[in-house]
């Protein structure tokens, strides 16, 4: 996992007042990043525009087209005076090699690459007509976009104000920032790379308490002991409701993953089930998790609730008021989408806010359920998953629009109940789910428009 920061000010401060690092050496390290992706990745001679604001982002700026001046073709534009002595400093430094610096666009968007240094992190205002102008611009060359520490026009939490650069990658300064994954702000940072600014990240980070989430903290249910039988990976029972399609998917995705047995509750019969899934039509004595919601509708037995099994909760649940009863457990998952989680903040009299404001400012009220529910792990669905569980905070960030298909969080619950029936905690289960899950799209590289959640489980074994 990887540390987020809401915010890496106080980290800044500490590297000037523990490490005894000046703001200028911070600065000649964030331009160096920049001019090291480039070098890497470009040949020489191309021609780059390099945007620079007013601030200590386009001092940034200044200093890169310094290190890239006499390699490459660059075009320096200064939107503004610098506002400060340290800007004035690298300015001057900038036009003693040799760089020219304009106070106009060039007429010309025929560029290689652009490099985004207008705005850092922490944005509180709605930008004016000029700079919206200027991100336009920048969005209109269709060159390779690097964005310096944060895209410009994207706001502390993530939102663009109103207009935001697309980047192809942002290279963000010291560490990564929260805003950085927001789900709107995903369609604009590409991919994200930490700059180096003069210590290693162990040291320059602090303790926080939100996580990224990457590749290496899967730790797939392999089974190395010889001496087991089905009875020993667990058996999840998941609930059948009105839409038995989506039960089977969610059962289709258990079997395939970590538990040893299946079984389908449901008052009717289930056609077209696999064969190595059971179905009966009460809990079976032996079951060690429930998977409850899925296309459950609200003619149930409720009776199926009382228990103290680990459950994995989805869908229709998030609409019954008999969840409420479910939340003063502490062995209980839940993954609603932002419509879900709109009507579950409201039945947990929370407040009755609309998707659009949740979508908008996720973290805000992921926080603002753990904070009454610590003991209980939240999923919420989105471009990227937020996992919640006694004051911390997970993001995966993994996933592709693939998932946004019918049954695709069915899969999901599949994934994390079987986790449960084997024997994992709540919280070890559903990060286990959500980084299977988002791996399993990024699996189909061609045909995403063709995938479905059948398309999903039969992935599973590839992860």
């Amino acid at each position: 996992m990887k540390k987020v920061f809401k915010t890496v000010g106080d980290l800044d401060k500490n590297c000037y007042d523990k490490y005894k690092l000046t703001e200028d050496i911070l600065m000649e390290h964030a331009g160096a990043s920049i001019f090291n992706y480039i070098k890497k990745k470009f040949k020489k001679n191309k021609n780059i525009l390099i945007v620079c604001g007013a601030g200590n982002n386009g001092a940034d700026g200044l200093v890169l087209a310094r290190l890239l001046f006499g390699s490459f073709n660059i075009y320096l534009y200064l939107s503004d005076m610098m506002k400060n002595q340290i800007g004035k400093t690298q300015e001057n430094r900038a036009k003693a090699v040799g760089v020219e610096i304009y106070d106009q666009l060039p007429s010309t968007k025929d560029f290689d690459i652009v490099v985004d240094c207008l705005f850092g992190s922490g944005l509180s205002r709605a930008l004016d007509e000029k700079y919206i102008n200027i991100i336009n611009f920048i969005n209109d060359t269709k060159a390779y976009t690097i964005a310096c520490d944060i895209p410009s026009g994207l706001d502390n939490t993530g939102l663009p104000s109103p207009v935001c650069v697309d980047a192809n990658v942002t290279i963000t300064m010291g560490g990564l920032k929260l805003c950085l994954y927001a789900d709107i702000s995903k369609d604009y940072v590409g991919k994200v790379v930490v700059a180096n600014l003069g210590v290693d990240r162990k040291i320059y980070e602090k303790n926080t308490n939100y996580y990224l989430l990457e590749k290496k903290d899967i730790s797939l249910p392999y089974r190395t002991k010889s001496n087991t039988n089905k009875s020993n990976f667990g058996h999840l029972a998941v609930v059948c409701g009105d839409k038995q399609g989506a039960a089977k998917l969610s059962a289709n995705s258990a079997i395939c993953f970590a538990c040893g047995l299946v079984t389908v509750i449901s008052s009717k019969f289930v056609s077209n089930l696999s064969d190595n899934i059971m179905q009966t039509n009460s809990l079976p004595a032996t079951a060690t998790a429930m998977a409850i919601g899925m296309g459950l509708g609200i003619n149930y037995d409720a009776t199926l609730l009382k228990n103290s099994l680990p459950k994995i909760i989805d869908a229709d649940m998030f609409y019954d008021k008999n969840i409420i009863k479910l939340l003063k457990c502490d062995n209980i998952v839940l993954t609603p989408h932002p419509k879900e989680f709109s009507s579950l903040l409201n039945l947990s009299n929370l407040g009755n806010i609309d998707v659009k404001t949740i979508q908008e400012n996720r973290f805000k009220y992921v926080k603002l359920f753990n904070d009454k529910y610590p003991n209980i792990v939240l999923l919420l669905k989105g471009a990227n998953h937020i996992i919640a569980y006694k004051q911390n905070f997970y993001i995966n960030s993994f996933g592709t629009s693939v998932l946004s298909t019918a049954g695709s969080g069915d899969v999901l619950s599949g994934l994390i109940g079987s986790s449960l029936a084997y024997g994992l905690s709540p919280l070890e289960a559903t990060i286990l789910g959500s980084l299977t899950h988002t791996l399993l799209s990024n699996k189909f590289k061609k045909g995403s428009y063709s995938v479905t959640a059948n398309s999903l489980i039969e992935k599973i074994k590839t992860v």
